[in-house]
């Protein structure tokens, strides 16, 4: 097995777990690139993250080595959330609880997801393309998830079913929601019911750590300062 890195991660897989087009992705350092970059600005010392998407686990570990954080990662594909473990050990991470299944607004039910060859493909959505499984998923409710582990911060890139998450959650104590927009699924008019969805629970569009299709939400009040890297890119 070969182990190389992507944005100082460590990745230990081989070309035969994904597909070519993730390959070569991981091989270019461009997959997640740009959450690799964008998601410290989310994240602070001692957050309480709950991450939904974990994929490979690349923004995952990120997140886990952001000083005094603690991450809960749920990943709905099951060999997806095996490779994603795998990478959260090889890079020593007790900070991270992984666990393969899906939360969702409301009370537990059935779901449908559809394994595709890209596993960043992979969802809810039968429409979006072939898929060469279907699997049932049971549900958790996030709102109590949220509760009984005390998350105050949200990441989530899961493959247009932030739409319906946001809609219907309550995200008791969240401070922040970072997430990946997919309105190649959902149009201008999915991005419209996000950002609404949110505005109703008092978190606003928050610039200073968002960028094209991923963006933050915040619902603290207050200025804060830009991160002193970024103040220097754009001065």
């Amino acid at each position: 097995m070969g182990l190389f890195t992507v944005h100082g991660i460590k990745i230990p897989l081989t070309p035969k777990e994904v597909s070519p087009t993730i390959w070569r992705a991981l091989a270019s350092g461009s997959y997640e690139a740009k959450e690799a970059r964008w998601i410290f600005k989310a994240i602070k010392r001692n957050d309480r993250v709950l991450e939904l998407g974990t994929g490979l686990g690349v923004i995952t570990s990120l997140i886990a080595r952001i000083q005094d954080v603690r991450v809960w990662s749920f990943e709905a594909n099951p060999l997806t959330a095996t490779l994603a473990q795998r990478v959260v050990e090889a890079n020593e991470l007790r900070n991270v609880v992984l666990s393969q299944g899906i939360l969702a607004a409301g009370e537990p039910r059935t779901f449908k997801f559809y394994i595709r060859q890209d596993l960043w493909m992979s969802s809810m959505d039968r429409d979006q393309g072939p898929y060469e499984e279907e699997i049932l998923l049971r549900s958790t409710n996030i709102d109590d998830f949220i509760v009984e582990q005390n998350i105050n911060v949200l990441v989530m890139d899961i493959e247009g079913a932030e739409r319906e998450l946001v809609q219907g959650a309550a995200l008791p104590g969240v401070e922040r929601v970072f997430l990946e927009l997919h309105d190649h699924l959902y149009g201008l008019p999915g991005v419209r019911d996000i950002t609404l969805a949110l505005a109703d629970k008092g978190y606003a569009y928050d610039p200073r750590g968002s960028y094209g299709p991923c963006v933050l939400f915040s619902r603290e009040s207050g200025a804060r300062e830009y991160e002193p890297e970024v103040f220097n890119a754009v001065s």
